[in-house]
């Protein structure tokens, strides 16, 4: 908030008043803070507690996103959805004080994937409701086609899972045991699931006592009045910003793997950011599909991270922002197509908007990045013959920026505030032995700032039978590069067999694993930026000595002297 409308705020309300709203407005964050921390805590699936899979929000009483913890940005998106449909099918018949609601419909309140689970659950003060807790997690197994729901053999939406359509799971206080019974018969991991469960229920509660506490201290009335003005701050600091902005119309083009093209156009007025997906492919006849909400959550967090990236994010940073969609196309399909790998297809929603506005901006925030979750699901049975799986996203590379190079082995846009599961944990919990965590060195996104470079995993299999699910793009459309750059490098899934054989997969479901087999993952490298001939000679023997580039590419593409790149490539390996 400027110091100007401060000042003309204080003179209305006083400077008591002020003072009250900032510090409920802090409140608000800081316990969203904890909320997650509750559940990372507490959660039992390594894509919880150790990837963070997961987000958690405050709305207000009318679901209106009011904050959020940290994790996954469309996650917190896909909270006040979850909340709106609860309120709409639910709220005629009115609320209790402990009620809790679960569902991950993907074309009602769940928004994503079966997988991702959303909870949500009135805070009352005073016999009325004054606010929503709400908490979303991507849970291991809920039945489906395939172990882990999702497989790209999946036609349809009953496929994939066991459906929660915005159902009551607590009545007052009161667990409803036929509900949890259903949960665990339908999952191949019901401890994993059912733990999962309590975990957000942990996390909604810590929060409700949070709210009303604050609404002890000071009143329902500040509490009420300060989250009002926390969304029309979000509004104001976007709005301000969305004039900074290059106006007009600003459009981009691109392809999926298949070929089938994708298109956006942009156009912004200083009042409005409309984003226009019509005339993409229909829905896709597998998973590669996305709700229209799935859609708008990827269009708000790119939305966000272009305009104002530093402001608070609540529902009131959205109202500038129109999505339009062709019903039933690829971006906002219908029921009951299948959406499984949801995600690979909403990150190209955020990718078409950066690329379509970052040859425009003062400084271009950076090229196409290796632009996929490149989720990578494997299981087994355990020695006491019970089902065990993990599922975890990959790093790559990002694209070069007009001033520096790319930054190696990051999560995708679409992934944000996450981690890798650290190789202690994939080997003591999850039963793989990690034999290489690496920097993939293919050759690919040279320019006058070179793109980052992805990674090289390779997952060997321990116990005498698994399997493996994933799902890549940009498995053969590169990242795009920018003002005489070269296009990165692709996603890649191979599995090497204990017997030497190599199989490249740009898909598996449920494939079969043996003992000794590897799971073998290599990442994209992002775009370039400018003509490598332009790099910096001493930059060039630096990648070089380092074993960023090879040889090859130091004299080839760069156009470096043979004599002094040989010359770094000695103190590389003898480094080594």
């Amino acid at each position: 908030m400027s110091s100007a409308v401060r000042w003309a705020q204080a003179r209305a309300d006083g400077p008591q008043e002020v003072i009250t709203r900032e510090i409920i407005q802090s409140a608000l964050a800081a316990l969203s803070e904890e909320m997650f921390a509750t559940m990372r805590k507490t959660a039992m699936s390594s894509v919880i507690y150790e990837v963070l899979d997961f987000g958690v929000a405050v709305t207000d009483a009318d679901g209106q996103l009011a904050s959020s913890g940290a994790g996954i940005p469309s996650f917190v998106g896909m909270l006040d959805p979850a909340v709106k449909a609860v309120i709409a099918k639910h709220g005629a018949a009115g609320f209790e004080d402990g009620d809790i609601f679960i569902t991950n419909d993907p074309f009602g309140g769940g928004v994503s994937h079966l997988n991702d689970v959303a909870l949500v659950m009135p805070v009352f003060f005073d016999g009325e409701v004054v606010a929503w807790t709400a908490n979303k997690g991507h849970w291991m197994d809920l039945g489906g086609m395939a172990p882990g729901g999702n497989s790209p053999q999946a036609k349809e939406l009953h496929q994939e899972g066991l459906l929660f359509p915005e159902i009551r799971v607590f009545e007052g206080h009161k667990p409803l045991p036929g509900v949890l019974d259903i949960i665990a018969a339908n999952s191949r991991l019901p401890r994993q699931a059912l733990g999962d469960f309590w975990a957000g229920v942990s996390a909604l509660r810590m929060g409700a006592c949070r709210i009303v506490q604050l609404c002890n201290r000071y009143g329902a009335d500040s509490f009420l009045s300060a989250v009002r003005d926390y969304l029309d701050l979000g509004e104001r600091q976007v709005r301000r910003a969305l004039r900074c902005l290059p106006q007009g119309c600003f459009t981009a083009t691109d392809s999926l793997d298949d070929g089938r093209p994708l298109q956006v156009a942009i156009e912004v007025d200083g009042d409005f950011f409309t984003v226009d997906l019509r005339g993409n492919p229909p829905q896709d006849p597998g998973p590669l599909n996305a709700s229209y909400q799935a859609t708008l959550v990827s269009a708000q967090a790119m939305f966000k991270s272009l305009v104002c990236p530093q402001g608070v994010a609540n529902a009131g940073t959205f109202r500038p922002l129109r999505v339009i969609c062709d019903p039933g196309s690829l971006f906002a399909a219908e029921r009951p197509a299948a959406v499984g790998f949801y995600y690979e297809n909403k990150i190209r929603v955020s990718d078409l908007m950066w690329k379509a506005l970052a040859p425009v901006l003062p400084e271009c925030p950076g090229v196409g990045h290796f632009c996929s979750v490149c989720a990578t699901m494997i299981g087994f049975a355990d020695a006491e013959g019970r089902l065990r799986s993990f599922i975890e996203p990959e790093v790559g590379g990002w694209g070069a920026t007009a001033e520096r190079d790319g930054q190696n082995a990051q999560f995708s846009s679409s992934h944000g505030n996450t981690y890798n599961c650290p190789v202690e944990v994939n080997e003591a919990r999850n039963g793989m032995h990690v034999e290489c965590y690496a920097l993939n060195p293919e050759p690919g996104g040279a320019g006058c700032h070179r793109g980052g470079k992805g990674i090289e995993l390779r997952y060997r299999l321990t116990r005498p039978s698994g399997w493996v699910t994933a799902a890549y793009t940009r498995s053969r459309t590169p990242p795009w590069p920018l003002a005489g750059g070269q296009a990165g490098t692709v996603n890649r899934l191979s599995i090497i067999r204990h017997t030497g054989e190599v199989e490249d997969c740009f898909n598996a479901s449920a494939l079969p694993l043996g003992r000794g087999d590897v799971v073998r993952v290599r990442t994209g490298g992002g775009g370039g930026y400018g003509d490598p001939k332009q790099r910096r000679r001493e930059a060039v023997l630096r990648d070089v000595r380092d074993g960023y580039i090879s040889v090859e590419e130091a004299v080839g593409t760069y156009g470096a002297d043979a004599v002094a790149v040989r010359a770094a490539e000695k103190r590389y390996h003898s480094s080594g």
